[in-house]
């Protein structure tokens, strides 16, 4: 199948999903599995439970995890996309098979599903400290912590105790980190985020059924914390870079997941006056949906 093709060359998620090897990893997905108009097999991408539960199975077939669950209502990120980031992150910090060094990480935002440390551990052997505003997004991400032998010493998590701040609180003055990631809250009210939410799963079914896309992004569910900010993604962004100001010696690279290309001229002002040193946007394909990552450094 080609929706999936244009995804970074070492994703394992190209293509339609392998529900046959997910069936025999995670039993308990099996019973949600139908039969499209094609005779494929696929899922109802509109139930979250189901999703969770696809989640679960791409977890333990591709990453190694034993055990990953998430509170009612919280994010479940949509896995296929959130490996492209990393992915494309490990070649801004010049990954080649030769040259796999170790890196240490900050997911800014790690919610309670955990994903980019449990894709970066696995596929890269990085360490991570991931930091969250919310302390029971925090509470589940140790539980999936403390159950994977694979993530023990690799991963910490704090929590910021100051809502207002991205970095301060959590960077030590110290402290090093190759690259900062962040998935930030899309939505400026929770009424776009719900009715984004379903334009997500409709594409998902879309995808596995080999139709038509519609250009928008894959995705499922989410707490309205992580969803929503006073401002949308675009002031969430513009305060992160005026913040990483301070911490231009802690970070090697600071990156972000970015929506909105409208939004990019005016997130490129602000990083020209902040005075970073270099920054770029990384493009990357899904199908008929285009989104970027944005990089900077001091």
């Amino acid at each position: 199948m080609t929706q999936r093709n244009e995804l970074h060359p070492r994703n394992k998620h190209s293509g339609r999903y392998d529900f046959p090897a997910l069936i025999e990893i995670y039993p308990p997905l099996k019973r949600f599995v139908t039969k499209n108009e094609q005779g494929l097999p696929t899922i109802d991408y509109f139930n979250p439970y189901v999703v969770k539960l696809l989640n679960k199975a791409l977890l333990m077939l591709h990453y190694g995890i034993t055990y990953w669950d998430i509170p009612k209502d919280y994010l479940c990120p949509p896995i296929p996309g959130r490996a492209d980031h990393i992915h494309y992150i490990a070649d801004l910090l010049g990954y080649s098979p030769e040259n796999n060094p170790s890196r240490r990480c900050l997911d800014i935002g790690v919610g309670a599903n955990c994903i980019y440390p449990i894709i970066g551990c696995a596929e890269y052997n990085w360490t991570f400290v991931g930091a969250d505003i919310n302390p029971v997004a925090i509470a589940n991400a140790r539980k999936i912590v403390t159950c994977n032998p694979t993530l023990a010493h690799r991963l910490e998590l704090r929590l910021q105790p100051e809502p207002q701040f991205i970095f301060k609180g959590i960077i030590q003055p110290d402290e090093y980190f190759d690259v900062t990631l962040c998935n930030p809250p899309f939505h400026d009210t929770n009424e776009q985020a719900e009715r984004e939410v379903e334009r997500k799963a409709l594409r998902e079914q879309l995808i596995q059924s080999g139709k038509k896309l519609p250009k928008v992004e894959l995705n499922f569910g989410g707490h309205e914390k992580e969803r929503c900010c006073e401002g949308g993604e675009l002031q969430f962004l513009l305060n992160m870079i005026a913040e990483s100001k301070e911490f231009g010696k802690n970070c090697g690279w600071f990156t972000s997941y970015l929506s909105k290309e409208k939004n990019l001229s005016k997130l490129y002002a602000k990083l020209k006056s902040v005075e970073v040193a270099e920054y770029k946007t990384i493009e990357m394909k899904q199908g008929a949906k285009s989104s970027r990552l944005l990089a900077w450094r001091f």
